[in-house]
């Protein structure tokens, strides 16, 4: 019998999450550690300043006082005695794409998974709220299938971005694209009339490129794109070295 982790940014009581344990249940033993409270938009951050209590609210099923990351890494070195075959993070209220992966506690949450080498994919779902989630449980449970049965890439996690319109017109795999926010910053002032800042919001500014997810989450398309953990830009080696010749820059040298 598989085991798969299951966790999220959205909290322990979000909606998204009892859709993904239930679409799941059907492969295997299903173990919840997620956070008390919504970390949101909180990325890959770990709490390093105070302890953290984890707390057994039913068998199998947990909550902590951190963050996505942190739920993981204390599921994997406390909760598990052997690592799980699967970690799903999701379903998120609203999609992870283009450059919002960057923010993801969602996807940093499957990040710290695949970094352990545990298989893992990250999950949202298009739209505004309420959030219908009936038929992205299938979607879920086949790709969770498929990813027990052959693996994924070395250093490599899944991110899956399902649309909220019924019915979804298949599955494509797709590059991240950009997904950049216009207005993103508003300026609200407070009731004596001092100035403060909203970050939140705004008109996302969508790629255009046909592969990418944006787009293909936008044609009603389920969008797949593999993540990797080496943010390198392998191209950008050259263009340091021989462009810039940083190799000869004289680190000493301020003239």
């Amino acid at each position: 019998m598989s085991t798969i982790l299951i966790t999220n940014d959205d909290g322990i009581h979000s909606p998204g999450l009892a859709a993904l344990k239930k679409g799941l249940a059907p492969l295997g033993r299903i173990v919840v550690v997620a956070p008390d409270r919504d970390n949101s938009a909180i990325s890959h951050a770990l709490t390093m300043h105070r302890p953290l209590r984890l707390t057994e609210l039913e068998s199998d099923v947990y909550t902590l006082d951190g963050t996505p990351t942190d739920c993981v890494s204390i599921a994997l070195s406390k909760v598990f005695d052997h690592p799980p075959d699967l970690l799903v993070s999701g379903i998120n209220n609203g999609p992870n794409i283009g450059d919002d992966i960057t923010y993801s506690g969602t996807v940093s949450a499957a990040i710290e998974g695949t970094m352990y080498a545990v298989a893992s994919l990250a999950v949202s779902m298009a739209g505004e709220p309420p959030f219908e989630y009936t038929h992205s449980e299938p979607i879920i449970r086949q790709l969770a299938r498929k990813v027990l049965d052959n693996g994924l890439p070395a250093s490599t996690l899944m991110n899956v971005n399902i649309p909220d319109r019924v019915p979804v017109k298949g599955i494509k795999v797709t590059r991240q694209g950009r997904r950049i926010w216009k207005q993103a910053v508003q300026e609200v002032t407070d009731p004596r009339g001092r100035m403060h800042y909203w970050i939140g919001g705004g008109t996302p500014l969508l790629d255009s490129g046909k592969d990418t997810d944006v787009h293909v989450l936008s044609e009603g398309f389920v969008s797949i794109s593999p993540i990797h953990l080496d943010l390198t830009n392998h191209e950008g080696i050259s263009y340091f070295k021989e462009d810039l010749k940083l190799e000869l820059f004289a680190a000493s040298d301020d003239g």
